[in-house]
């Protein structure tokens, strides 16, 4: 199931790619608090996910879902504060800023259809 799962594999692949940034931003820029800010919310998305999938009931997945979508939203404020000040590249920026978004986009249409979709009771 978790090799045809496109929110699990973008959300670890964005959570590399995070933490590879938070490490550059330690060795590099020395912003630990930065660093590790980014860390937490990027990586949560997709550990928030994987406990979704996971979910007892689809009110356990909608609810982890939800936590993943605002850690998203968080992550996309940090990368934002990292490109405009100048701690990250515009063109690292950006690209990370449009995975973050697509990411935005998957979550919005799973947790509308999980909370549109009737149960079978």
């Amino acid at each position: 199931m978790k090799e045809d799962n496109v929110i699990l594999q973008k959300t670890y692949a964005f959570a590399v790619r995070i933490v590879r940034l938070s490490q550059y931003l330690i060795q590099e820029k020395h912003a630990f608090q930065l660093a590790d800010q980014i860390r937490r919310s990027g990586t949560s998305i997709g550990a928030n996910m994987e406990e979704a999938v996971g979910g007892l009931s689809r009110k356990d997945f909608v609810m982890k879902a939800g936590i993943a979508y605002r850690e998203a939203r968080e992550t996309h404020y940090w990368l934002r504060l990292l490109r405009d000040t100048d701690y990250l590249a515009q063109p690292q920026a950006t690209s990370l800023l449009d995975d973050c978004e697509e990411i935005l986009k998957i979550l919005t249409a799973i947790i509308r259809s999980s909370r549109e979709t009737p149960t079978n009771y």
